[in-house]
C-alpha cells in the first residue's frame, strides 16, 4: 500500500482544497456530501480488472454484487430474491448446480433492466482470453453457465464448490453498454467504461474522476433498495497517512481507512470514532520455497522455525502497535477455521540457535554469519515502503543477526512490489527469500488459491499467485478437498488440519493480526462496516450538523 512520507506542505494544500469543497465538489440530489479520504487511488473501476482493495470497496458504492455481507458476515441478497439453498431448490442434491433467481425490479442506473444476460456477459468476458482480467478465479470452476430465462442463472460445477458464497459475482458489468465495445475492439481492456462507468447499479452512480485528485459518486435515483440519504460520495486522494489523519482530525474528511495503529490515539482524541473490523487480513512473512531455486537453508523446517523464534513479535505488537493487536498464528486468525490448539511460536533466541545448530548451519569462518557447505545464511527480505513494515524489518534484521542470520532488506513502492510475474514483481519472480504483506482469503470464506501447485507463477502461468513456489502435494490435496465440502463441520475440520500443517511446516509465519481500521467523523451517522463488504449499508448513512 502507500508509503507514509512527510509531505507537510501538501497537508496545507489539502486543507485548503477540502475547505473549498466542503459540502460539495458538486453535491448530489439532497445536498448532503460525505467526503472520504483515501491514501490510494483506484487502478480501474471495472471489477473484472482489479484485485486492488480500494477499487473493490469502492465498487460497492456504484456497482452491485449479487449479495453483500452485513457486519456479522451474513449474506444479504441484492440482485437475487434469496440466497440459493438446498431447501429452496437453489442448490441441487449433489451440490453441483447452483441456480440464482433474480429479482424482478433490478435495473441499471440508466433504467435498463438487469437480466441473466448481464451475468452471462460478465462470465464470458471474465473467461475470454482476449480480456486481460485480473483473474479468472473462481469463474474457471464453472463448467457451464445457462440462462433459461431473463431472471434465472444456472451454474454447473464439475464437483460441489463450497466457497461460492464468498467468491462469486463481486460486481457485474452491463452487457448493453459493453457488448458493442467488445464487438468493435475485440477486447474490453481499453473500454472507456473502465474508468468512467457512467452506468452502474449501486446506490450511487459514477459522476467524475479527476486522476490524482478526486472521484465523485451521486445518488442513483433508479436504485431498487433503500434510497440513499446522502446526495454524494466525494472521495479525495491524498499522498500519505499524515494527510489523511490531518483531514479527519480537522473535520475536513468524514471517513478514512488503512491508517496505522499509531494514529489511533490522535484520532480518538479528536473525537473521531475508530472501527476495528476483521476482514481476514493477517500481516505475515512468506518464504520462497522453490525446490531448486530457493535458498537451501529455507528448505529445512528447523531453519524456518528458528527464524520465527528469533523475532520478538510480541514486544513489537505491544510497543509499536500500541497493544491494539497481537501476533497472528495463522493466515485465518479471527475466522472459525483455525485449529484452536495453535499458539504463536515463542520468542526464544536460544532455542532458535539450537535449531540452527541441529540443521548444520554454524559459523565456520567466524564472520558472524552461519554457513553450511560453503553457502552463507544470508537472506533477502522484502516488503513495501510502508513505515510499520520497515520498522518490523529493522527489528527482524537486528534480532536475526543475533542468532547468526544475516538479512538484507529491500523495499518497494506498492505497485512494483505487488506486480505479477509478467510485470516483474519481485515476490512473484522469486527475487526475495522472505516477503511480507497482509493477505486475506476469500473472506468471509476461508478458501485461497495461493498454496496450490498449479498456481505457481511461470512463463506458462504468469497469473499464478503461489509466490512461495511451494508444491506440497499433501497440502494441495487438503485445499482441493475443502473446496468440495459443503458441510460446514467437515470443512472446518479439514481447515483445522490445513492450519496446523502450515503452522508445523512453518510455510508462513504471522507478525500481527491486521484488522481494517476505519476513522469516522461523528457527523456521519448510521454507519455499520462489514469486513467483507464495508459499504453494505451505505444507503443508510447520513450527515448531521
Amino acid at each position: 500500500m502507500q508509503s507514509r512520507k512527510p509531505y507537510l506542505f501538501l497537508i496545507v494544500i489539502l486543507s485548503l482544497i477540502l475547505s473549498s469543497c466542503a459540502g460539495g465538489g458538486g453535491a448530489g440530489g439532497n445536498g448532503k456530501t460525505a467526503t472520504f479520504i483515501f491514501t490510494q487511488e483506484f487502478d480501474t473501476l471495472n471489477p473484472l480488472y482489479t484485485n486492488m482493495w480500494f477499487s473493490a470497496i469502492t465498487n460497492q458504492i456504484w456497482n452491485c454484487w449479487a449479495w453483500t455481507f452485513d457486519d456479522q458476515n451474513n449474506p444479504i441478497p441484492v440482485l437475487v430474491k434469496e440466497m440459493p439453498s438446498a431447501t429452496n431448490g437453489g442448490i441441487s442434491p449433489d451440490g453441483k448446480v447452483i441456480t440464482l433467481a433474480l429479482r424482478d425490479d433490478i435495473v441499471w442506473s440508466d433504467g435498463k433492466k438487469i437480466t441473466s444476460e448481464d451475468f452471462k456477459f460478465t462470465f464470458d468476458m471474465t473467461m475470454d482470453p482476449k480480456n486481460a482480467v485480473a483473474t479468472t478465479f473462481p469463474y474457471d470452476k464453472i463448467t457451464s453457465l445457462e440462462t433459461p430465462d431473463a431472471k434465472t442463472v444456472v451454474m454447473t460445477f464439475a464437483e460441489p464448490y463450497a466457497p461460492w458464497v464468498g467468491t462469486l459475482w463481486h460486481g457485474i458489468i452491463p452487457a448493453h453498454i459493453l457488448q458493442p465495445v467488445y464487438e468493435k475492439d475485440g477486447t474490453l481492456d481499453n473500454a472507456e467504461w473502465n474508468r468512467k462507468p457512467t452506468v452502474g447499479c449501486g446506490p450511487f452512480v459514477f459522476k467524475e474522476w479527476e486522476s490524482g485528485s478526486f472521484t465523485r459518486f451521486v445518488t442513483n435515483t433508479k436504485y431498487w433498495l433503500d434510497k440513499p440519504k446522502l446526495g454524494e460520495i466525494f472521495i479525495r486522494f491524498v499522498p500519505d497517512d499524515a494527510a489523511q489523519i490531518a483531514a479527519l482530525v480537522n473535520g475536513e474528511g468524514d471517513l478514512g481507512t488503512f491508517f496505522a495503529n499509531s494514529d489511533v490515539p490522535s484520532l480518538e482524541q479528536a473525537g473521531v470514532q475508530v472501527y476495528r473490523v476483521y476482514s481476514g487480513y493477517n500481516e505475515g512473512v512468506y518464504f520462497y520455497l522453490h525446490p531448486e531455486k530457493s535458498h537451501p537453508a529455507l528448505r529445512d523446517v528447523r531453519v524456518r522455525k528458528a527464524i520465527v523464534m528469533a523475532i520478538d513479535r510480541f514486544s513489537f505488537a505491544k510497543q509499536v502497535l500500541l497493544d491494539l493487536t497481537k501476533p497472528a498464528v495463522t493466515d485465518w486468525d479471527n475466522m472459525p477455521y483455525v485449529d484452536p490448539s495453535l499458539q504463536p511460536y515463542p520468542f526464544d533466541p536460544e532455542g532458535a540457535k539450537k535449531l540452527l545448530d541441529e540443521a548444520g548451519w554454524i559459523d565456520s569462518n567466524s564472520d558472524g554469519t552461519r554457513d553450511k557447505d560453503g553457502v552463507e545464511l544470508v537472506l533477502k527480505y522484502g516488503t513495501t515502503t510502508r513505515e510499520v513494515r520497515k520498522n518490523i524489518q529493522a527489528v527482524a534484521q537486528e534480532q536475526l543477526a543475533a542468532v547468526g542470520i544475516k538479512v538484507d532488506l529491500y523495499n518497494y513502492e506498492s505497485d512494483q512490489y505487488f506486480a505479477g510475474y509478467n510485470e516483474g514483481g519481485p515476490a512473484a519472480h522469486g527475487d526475495l527469500d522472505m516477503f511480507q504483506y497482509s493477505a486475506t482469503p476469500q473472506f468471509p470464506d476461508p478458501d485461497v488459491a495461493d498454496w496450490l501447485c498449479n498456481n505457481i507463477p511461470s512463463d506458462d502461468n504468469p497469473a499464478g499467485s503461489n509466490w512461495s513456489a511451494l508444491c506440497d502435494t499433501e497440502l494441495d490435496a487438503l485445499f482441493q478437498l475443502q473446496a468440495t465440502q459443503v458441510d460446514f463441520a467437515a470443512r472446518q475440520q479439514t481447515f483445522f488440519t490445513i492450519t496446523k500443517y502450515i503452522y508445523d511446516q512453518v510455510y508462513w509465519f504471522g507478525l500481527w493480526q491486521d484488522p481494517d481500521l476505519w476513522g469516522v467523523n461523528k457527523r456521519l451517522t448510521n454507519v455499520k462496516i462489514s469486513g467483507a463488504t464495508p459499504f453494505f449499508n451505505i444507503a443508510e448513512w447520513d450527515l448531521v450538523k
